[in-house]
């Protein structure tokens, strides 16, 4: 699918992988709309990249439906790019031994996995009532993120495993139904990246965690996904698919 001149929307897109997915989207010629939080850096990354921003909450349908909206407005939208998420860690039971509030699994699940669903839903609902592209007759490519943690979760790990497992084994059902509307759904799961949260962290540490990647033995890097993005938009034939972007890693325990 060549997007240029077409509208593109990245949660999350204010910092991380987010941010150089919307930065490399922008560069192929796509009108980028950065969907993030209102206490985000949104505005003024929108402004880099020459496209707009839509302060909003995955989690909230109305917000989500306005996002999608905007970014229709300024072109067919295209491209649909999840990479809202957090990621706190937390054990079933604490070191006293007793379980972990609920409301925090829920609260993980709900914008990490359920977030993500509805982003899909209203952004599909625009590309399905759009005219196909005259090219090659796609109507759009979502990409949603998961996780390695999705397959190999570790110790501490259970509700953002669940929810980034939850993100892979909805990507072939989604993929499956918006074939119709000749809209593509693949999911990436990258491994241990180079993120503002483990940008963090001592560079002892960080080296420390590159190390366990077989190879190339270091963190990934937020431009190797972005660049794997768009290659999921331009290449038609991929689509159902979960890619592991994680340098043959496969996690320990802890």
């Amino acid at each position: 699918m060549d997007i240029t001149g077409t509208s593109a929307l990245v949660t999350g897109g204010a910092s991380g992988l987010g941010f150089a997915t919307a930065s490399r989207l922008a560069a192929a010629g796509a009108i980028v709309t950065i969907l993030d939080l209102p206490s985000s850096a949104g505005e003024e990354r929108a402004r880099e990249l020459g496209g707009s921003f839509a302060p909003a909450d995955v989690t909230d349908v109305e917000q989500v439906a306005a996002a999608v909206a905007q970014a229709a407005a300024a072109a067919p939208l295209r491209v649909v790019v999840n990479c809202a998420g957090i990621a706190p860690p937390a054990k079933v039971l604490d070191r006293a031994g007793a379980p972990t509030p609920l409301a925090d699994f829920e609260k993980l699940v709900r914008i990490n996995l359920i977030g993500t669903y509805n982003v899909i839903g209203q952004a599909s609902a625009v590309m399905a009532a759009s005219d196909p592209d005259p090219g090659d007759g796609d109507r759009g490519v979502i990409v949603n993120t998961a996780s390695v943690a999705a397959f190999d979760g570790q110790i501490g790990q259970p509700a953002y495993s669940a929810s980034k497992g939850g993100v892979h084994a909805m990507t072939l059902p989604i993929a499956r139904e918006l074939a119709r509307y000749g809209i593509r759904v693949c999911t990436i799961a990258p491994g241990i990246m180079e993120t503002p949260m483990l940008k963090g962290l001592p560079q002892a540490a960080q080296d420390s965690l590159g190390q366990q990647v077989p190879y190339p033995q270091r963190l990934g890097r937020p431009d190797e996904y972005a660049s794997l993005v768009l290659e999921i938009v331009r290449n038609g034939y991929l689509n159902g698919e979960t890619i592991r972007l994680d340098g043959a890693i496969r996690m320990a325990p802890r």
